[in-house]
């Protein structure tokens, strides 16, 4: 073989380097409507595009039309993504279309990977849902790759925040931690820590900054406000409110957490130091995802339509192709068991 030159790619490298069999590897990047886990699913991509297997998949893909709608999102665990996903297979499924799903892990590069590897696939549509997407910021790559696959005829469709060049489906995370800010100020609460995620979520960010101007439009002084880091996991919630406790929780009327799987966490430490909720202090969250009204007390929350956005999405990826559109919904505050007005605590 001359120098320089290495043997095409071929279907059993990207098998063997996924660690699954021929069959299932086809089936991924096939578009088969044969069922493979998410992660064995992601596996196989993740093979394909590091082994450069774009060319060939798109010449698989050239020679039929695909009914498939990828979805690409940030991270597939969280409780909230779960929803959304669930409610795009329930109309995908209704449309004769189906859906793939890959994740980034929240990593730039990987997203442009994979939107290069699913462009080479020509599904029928892209469905981006990220929280580090920053509407007009787009990168410069991934832009470029979006715009070359709608030239292409493809459908581009962005769910978490506005892209004008592409149809959008924006949820108001600042007004959502807004409205649960300025209930908790109007409530009597003065001595209050938010729970945020770490840097680089722009969703999350976006809540904590609602945090804190519904609280200080309310009367909180800002310097009775703090702010806490930490994952926006109920792993993360938990560690964060144990070392509170650590701490002393005296001088804390109320825990606000950027979603509910944090909240969830933080009323798990705050119970297990002998914190009462919502007798010691008061805890809330955003999404109002299940889990929200089965724990012990039940959550204040804001819930948010992620199931409505889920289904949205697959309908804007399935219509008639027209101007860009961006749809902006909101959430509402559910108040539960978890807060109590501040003169009743003590």
């Amino acid at each position: 073989m001359p120098e320089g030159t290495r043997s095409p790619v071929t279907l059993r490298d990207v098998a063997a380097a996924a660690g699954v069999s021929i069959t299932t590897a086809s089936r991924v990047l096939g578009g088969s409507t044969h069922s493979v886990s998410p992660a064995t699913a992601e596996r196989v991509r993740t093979a394909a595009a590091d082994l450069r297997y774009t060319l060939n998949a798109s010449a698989r893909a050239m020679r039929r039309t695909s009914e498939a709608i990828a979805l690409i999102a940030d991270d597939l665990t969280t409780p909230s993504m779960g929803m959304v996903v669930s409610a795009m297979e329930r109309q995908a499924r209704k449309s004769g279309a189906f859906v793939t799903v890959s994740s980034t892990r929240a990593t730039p590069d990987r997203q442009l990977q994979t939107v290069r590897l699913l462009r080479g696939l020509r599904p029928r549509a892209l469905v981006l849902t990220s929280g580090r997407l920053q509407g007009h910021r787009l990168e410069d790559r991934l832009l470029r790759e979006l715009r070359a696959y709608e030239r292409e005829g493809g459908r581009v469709v962005v769910v978490g925040t506005a892209v004008e060049e592409f149809d959008s489906i924006d949820l108001d995370n600042h007004g959502a931690g807004y409205c649960v800010g300025d209930y908790i100020g109007q409530s009597g609460h003065r001595e209050v820590v938010i729970l945020g995620s770490e840097q680089g979520t722009a969703n999350l960010s976006a809540r904590a900054a609602g945090f804190i101007e519904g609280l200080t439009d309310t009367g909180v002084p800002a310097a009775a406000i703090r702010a806490v880091s930490c994952t926006g996991d109920r792993r993360g919630g938990f560690e964060a409110a144990r070392e509170l406790a650590g701490q002393g929780m005296a001088a804390i009327d109320a825990v606000l957490a950027v979603n509910d799987a944090v909240a969830i966490g933080a009323m798990s430490a705050l119970r297990a130091a002998g914190v009462g909720v919502p007798h010691d202090v008061s805890v809330t969250g955003i999404d109002d995802i299940q889990l929200a009204v089965d724990v012990t007390p039940q959550l204040t929350t804001v819930a948010l339509p992620l199931t409505d956005m889920g289904t949205t999405a697959i309908r804007m990826a399935l219509a008639d192709r027209h101007e860009p559109t961006t749809l902006t919904v909101q959430g509402h505050l559910v108040v539960r068991d978890s807060t109590r007005p501040r003169g009743t605590r003590r």
